[in-house]
């Protein structure tokens, strides 16, 4: 054994050997290696010896451990890891856990992790033991910190029975490491905290089910963890120390989840905790200040620890505001900061100014400019300004995106939560930003035009809700508030403060009908000269903004001497725009040509070749296309044109060679999107989803790639879902949304398998929401499909559909066929859930005869409740009487083919009238095939129906075969409860389920 280790440390070696060959002959061997007994307890004891570099013993075996250790794993390679050698591996690796070295005690954490995952806690019961006594261990701080690596990546692997398992051990050793700062340093109390936050993010999981349980079991530990939380909080920020402020961030979010996950018991906790976070808030603001919005210290951006966690200031601040987020959201905590709510937002302002970064970006590039300002895409100031009603999940978001919505979230929540308070606590703290800058500027500061602009930015970014408000009080304050902050800058220098300025432009468009008419004349002749002369890029961007919303509500008679002007001005600008300035402008030039049509005409002989010209160089961009027609053609298309243009394109997809469906996706495939994400017109919305799902059903996964871009292609797909499952659009505008839906299950499974829990969500929330039963309907056959994705693992989907609004009438054979086998599928799993809900059963016959209006509105009707269960199983039985009813009914029609010979009829007839005796008797293989033949010629398919139906294997069911097999097994297996079930059942029920059981 002591010579192969030896050659296998020679050969690890050769593989980081410079010479090529070398190199390559020795990872073949290793290769070969891998395939022998004991190569990774061999592994396991070289990696012991810490000799060779960059710890690449760990490396390799964790590599080995993904592939040879589980063999029903992806990417599974054969031998499998023999017993014996599994147990080897697992007690030489604990020993490993105290490398000093991060890296390599991160690869031996990954490796422990992935076993874990596969053996813990049957095949490894001393897994956990092992770790805590690791982390208990104050002599060995490797070993502390190898072991909470460890736990960290278990913890982000552990499920709804291994936490409970977890946390009354762990929880109390991780709260000693993170109150004594004497004996562990930061990064320790802070990874400790990170299992903290992910063990409490799964107790909040499990809360939904398991409240009693998860409360009990936190409730102990709550008021000690909270005293902690505010230890750590209650100093000042530290400037220039990442260490402190990743740890409060830690802090921060562990008291997001408590807060989230357990509101009734931090109820008695909140006021512990708040001065202490009001205290870090305060404090960081300087710390803020002086490393990004002033740039006279490091804030330690796009920095990470050896684990790879960012320290970033950034990052930190943005973790605060989600956590105030959180706060403001919760009707319990909200009227606890109410108080306070004015000084909140005074510090939130100061957040939102532009950092020296921004400066110096914007100022070398116009379309870095505009699109942040599109996008609400920059720093703590926009976090600042959505503090509002908007949903928010900072998962969802990159860092860079999220550092957008912190300040800017804060406001717009301010408003929802608070209401006409929050409001006034807005404007006040505009108006005294607003003093303060007025004495910067006064005493000589150079960034006091700082604060100016981010209290216009605030005030701009909340000026829906603003202008919405219909209080006199609010309007005139805020209306004398505008008016002299705008009036004061009037003369500032462009020049020097080029940002300032650009802010006043789009804050005068934004707030026109609140200052005086005056004031607006002035900016808009200003920015008309402004984009003529030359001026700082952001000046410019801010012009073209002020014009573009101004010039609709402009008199046009003022306008007049000055449409040369504009026309000339942005031609120029147009030559020299690339990307968002190019649109920028491009929208201007829209509203200037409505504006000024009979100029436009005049110059179009020259506006037209620049326009063409700049839309051949960018013809890729489909927005561009759209922009530039928009410009050369302002009249208004014929009403019902792209809709119908839309159903044309549709009709000719359903039939086409894949290479035509290739180039109708190339070159509307955006422009469809689009109509779909930004029309109001509900003809428009539903035959661009029809467009949409026709594509899918032909191109399935190849189309992702066609236009170059899968993840574009994917992101829009998902895009349109949200819209369309969106529970404020009217239900018109979504009707065609089960269909699109079903086309991207059904083509593109492993692309939406990842997105599964989020459309379930979406969809529940739709069908509360929806008030169109043919809608409901359709929602309801995706759920119905989705049963049939999750088996044969049914009854881990079950808790997903109890919260359903399960009504609507189903509709067409292929849905008819698809949830009726959901319903029985979901029957099989016998699942507890489904026996505790009761649902709505039988009419009760009133006997007071007719039922009048007025009798119905005083005595409505009365239904009885059933369990779920016998419910389903009357839907089966009302499915088989509704089947047998289309073969009588089918003897009885008058036949419109005179070609059908009278020997054919009195075949039918014959097999009718022998059916009447049927539910006495034994059934004939004759009639059943005769159900199945009714009920296939009685459901008339669509054209999505033909879309579907055609892709699916679950049309190819013989639905009365299916419903006759189903009920043999389950009266079979389980006799008992079908009978029970079968009683609840009416007596024409009952029958036609006794008489395929007697078949």
């Amino acid at each position: 054994m002591e010579k192969d280790e030896e050659w296998l440390i020679k050969c690890l070696n050769a593989t980081l050997d410079p010479n090529q060959q070398v190199r390559s002959f020795a990872e073949t061997s290793l290769q070969q290696a891998t395939l022998q007994p004991g190569f990774g307890s061999a592994l396991c004891r070289i990696a012991a010896r810490r000799e060779l570099p960059l710890g690449l013993p760990a490396v390799i075996l964790k590599q080995y451990i993904k592939k040879h250790w589980q063999e029903e794993e992806e990417g599974f390679e054969h031998p499998v890891v023999s017993s014996d050698e599994k147990v080897a591996i697992r007690g030489l690796l604990l020993s490993l856990l105290d490398d000093p070295h991060r890296k390599i005690c991160t690869a031996i954490g990954m490796a422990v992790a992935s076993i874990a995952h596969y053996d813990w806690p049957e095949d490894w019961p001393d897994l956990l033991p092992s770790l805590i006594k690791c982390i208990t261990d104050q002599t060995n701080m490797n070993a502390v910190h190898g072991a909470l690596r460890c736990f960290a990546l278990v913890s982000a692997d552990l499920d709804d029975k291994m936490v409970p398992k977890l946390v009354p051990v762990l929880f109390p050793c991780l709260h000693t490491i993170v109150s004594s700062p004497q004996i562990y340093e930061k990064p320790l109390r802070m990874k400790a905290l990170s299992i903290v936050y992910a063990c409490t993010s799964m107790l909040g999981v499990m809360s939904g089910v398991y409240k009693t349980e998860t409360s009990a079991m936190m409730s102990p530990m709550l008021q000690s963890w909270i005293n902690q939380f505010s230890s750590i909080l209650e100093h000042p920020v530290q400037s220039e120390d990442p260490d402190d402020w990743s740890i409060r961030m830690e802090v921060i979010k562990c008291l997001n989840q408590f807060l989230q996950n357990f509101p009734s018991l931090m109820e008695s906790q909140f006021r512990v905790f708040m001065g202490p976070l009001w205290q870090t808030f305060v404090s960081s603001l300087g710390v803020y200040t002086r490393s990004s919005i002033e740039g006279i210290e490091d804030p330690y951006d796009g920095r990470y620890d050896s684990d790879g966690a960012e320290q970033s200031l950034e990052s930190f601040i943005i973790q605060l505001f989600e956590f105030l987020l959180t706060i403001l959201g919760s009707p319990k905590f909200v009227k606890v900061v109410g108080n306070n709510v004015k000084e909140l937002v005074y510090y939130t302002i100061a957040f939102m100014q532009t950092t020296e970064q921004q400066v110096h970006t914007w100022s070398v590039d116009a379309n870095q400019y505009v699109a942040d300002e599109d996008d609400n895409t920059y720093s703590c100031r926009a976090s600042g300004q959505f503090l509002f009603p908007w949903g928010f999940n900072s998962e969802v978001f990159s860092h860079f995106d999220m550092d957008c919505f912190s300040g800017a979230l804060m406001l717009e929540e301010v408003i929802s939560s608070c209401g006409t308070q929050g409001i006034h606590a807005i404007i006040d703290s505009a108006k005294t930003r607003f003093r303060e800058s007025q004495q910067e500027k006064a005493s000589g500061a150079s960034g006091w035009w700082r604060m100016r602009e981010a209290t216009l930015f605030a005030l701009a970014s909340a000026s829906e809700q603003l202008l919405e408000a219909e209080v006199p009080e609010i309007t005139k304050s805020l209306g004398n508030t505008l008016e002299q902050i705008l009036s004061e800058d009037m003369s500032t220098g462009v020049n020097e403060y080029p940002f300032l300025y650009a802010r006043i432009f789009s804050s005068i468009a934004k707030f026109s009908s609140m200052v005086s008419q005056g004031l607006i004349e002035h900016f808009l002749y200003a920015a008309i000269k402004a984009l003529g002369m030359d001026m700082p890029p952001p000046v410019k961007v801010g012009a073209c903004r002020a014009l573009s919303q101004l010039l609709p509500d402009t008199n046009k008679e003022i306008l007049r001497p000055h449409f040369l002007d504009i026309f000339s001005s942005l031609t120029d600008l147009l030559k020299h725009a690339s990307d968002e300035t190019m649109h920028l402008v491009l929208e201007t030039l829209q509203e200037a040509v409505k504006a000024g049509p009979e100029l436009a005409v005049s110059i179009e002989p020259v506006l037209s070749p620049i326009i063409l010209n700049m839309w051949a160089s960018n013809v890729a961009d489909p927005f561009v296309s759209i922009d530039a027609l928009e410009v050369l053609e302002p009249q208004q298309q014929p009403e019902g044109l792209v809709a119908g243009s839309l159903d044309l394109v549709t009709m000719l997809l359903k039939n086409a060679p894949t290479e035509i469906v290739k180039a109708v996706y190339e070159i509307s495939f955006d422009p469809v999107v689009r109509i779909i994400l930004q029309s109001d017109d509900h003809s428009e919305m539903q035959n661009a989803t029809q467009c949409l799902a026709a594509l899918i059903s032909v191109g399935k996964e190849e189309l992702l790639a066609w236009g170059g871009d899968t993840a574009f292609a994917m992101r829009s797909f998902l895009d349109v879902a949200s819209r369309l499952l969106d529970p404020d659009l009217e239900s018109s505008g979504a009707l065609f949304v089960g269909s699109y839906i079903l086309q991207l299950i059904l083509h593109l499974p492993s692309q939406m398998a990842q997105h599964i829990r989020d459309l379930v969500a979406a969809l529940v929330r739709r069908m509360q929401s929806c008030k169109t039963s043919g809608l409901r309907s359709s929602l309801l056959v995706i759920f119905a499909r989705l049963v049939h994705m999750s088996a044969p693992h049914v009854e881990q989907f079950i808790e997903l559909l109890i919260s359903i609004p399960a009504e609507g009438e189903i509709q067409g054979a292929y849905q008819i066929k698809v949830t009726t086998t959901a319903l029985a599928l979901l029957l099989s799993t016998k699942h507890v859930e489904l026996g505790k809900l009761n649902v709505q059963g039988y009419l009760i016959q009133s006997a007071a005869g007719i039922t009048t209006r007025s009798k119905a509105k005083t005595a409505p009707d009365q239904w009885t409740l059933m369990p779920l269960p016998a419910k389903i199983l009357a839907l089966l039985a009302d499915a088989l009487i509704e089947i047998q009813e289309q073969v009588l009914v089918g003897g009885d029609e008058d036949s419109d083919w005179e070609e059908v010979q009278e020997g054919d009829v009195e075949t039918d007839e014959a097999l009718i009238l022998s059916s009447s005796a049927i539910p006495r008797g034994r059934p004939s293989h004759d009639y059943l095939d005769a159900m199945a033949k009714a009920f296939d010629e009685d459901q008339d398919d669509g054209d999505d129906d033909d879309l579907l139906s055609g892709a699916d294997p679950l049309n190819e069911i013989n639905l009365v075969n299916y419903l006759v097999d189903f009920l043999k097994k389950f009266s079979h297996s389980d006799g008992a409860i079908f009978s029970h079930l079968l009683q609840s059942l009416t007596k024409s029920q009952q029958d036609a389920i006794q008489m395929v059981l007697k078949q």
